[in-house]
């Protein structure tokens, strides 16, 4: 890849990780608009560790806090509202780790096409305008449920299927259990951590095991613009979620949709 490239997919990548756009989406386009060839395990990697830590570190006080109160609580009756929540993204990412090692390759194989990602990118698209509009909006994260983690959890392991996004169909759970729109998108990011390291961490293996050539100088461009891009992401969508709603990322998504679409029948 020319690093023209590497800057292009990193950001995307960055990015796509927390909106509720669809990463998956998103990486077709390059492919269908300019020919360009799929980046690799490794690159997918670096792009994915420059996520993580961007998230991580935005973070790092309410997972200092987590670990601290859970180590501490945990096992415990006295639990404490950040030993709860950190017992609440564990469990909310079960159904996600199910499902990916009972289902991913079959995924792979078959709901890779962009007909499949296009109708998803429509579908729940209008299904997060819907619960954006409809919810009540008065739950905060501290009100946080086991159901409600649950529910969020299962809502989760869909996004296995490409085009749903994420942090799309999280948030679209979180709002119609009545949460308000930065808390649903707060327990979405803290929910990405074990899934993009779990993920990251399968991928690092498979790497190992490929014996493929790395582009070291690609994977450090990838990883610092992913870096960047992420963090200035979850930071500007939590500024402005509470007072621009959904709809934005909801029209996007029905534009995005209709594109990939233009591409499979023209």
């Amino acid at each position: 890849m020319t690093l023209f490239e590497i800057i292009i997919l990193a950001i995307i990548q960055g990015v796509t990780e927390f909106l509720p756009i669809s990463s998956s989406a998103h990486l077709i386009l390059p492919a269908e608009l300019l020919g360009w060839v799929s980046q690799g395990l490794a690159f997918d990697v670096a792009v994915h560790v420059g996520s993580l830590l961007a998230v991580m570190i935005y973070f790092r006080n309410d997972i200092g806090r987590m670990i601290a109160a859970w180590l501490q609580h945990g096992f415990t009756r006295n639990q404490t509202q950040d030993s709860k929540l950190a017992w609440f993204v564990a469990i909310a990412t079960i159904p996600a780790v199910i499902a990916g090692f009972v289902f991913k390759d079959w995924i792979e194989l078959n709901g890779r096409s962009a007909l499949i990602i296009a109708c998803t990118t429509i579908v729940f698209g209008l299904l997060l305008w819907y619960a954006d509009k409809a919810a009540r909006h008065t739950k905060v994260l501290s009100a946080l449920t086991l159901k409600d983690t649950v529910i969020i959890g299962i809502a989760q392991a869909m996004a296995l299927i490409p085009g749903t996004s994420r942090s799309g169909i999280t948030m679209t759970a979180a709002l119609m259990l009545g949460f308000d729109r930065e808390s649903a998108a707060r327990f979405s990011f803290l929910l990405s951590i074990p899934v993009i390291l779990g993920a990251g961490t399968l991928s690092v293996l498979e790497l190992v095991e490929s014996a493929q050539v790395v582009d070291w100088s690609a994977l450090l461009y990838g990883a610092a613009f992913s870096f960047v891009s992420a963090y200035a992401c979850i930071f500007l969508f939590l500024s402005w979620i509470s007072r621009i709603g959904m709809l934005p990322f909801v029209i996007y998504r029905l534009v995005l949709g209709a594109v990939l679409l233009w591409f499979v029948f023209a």
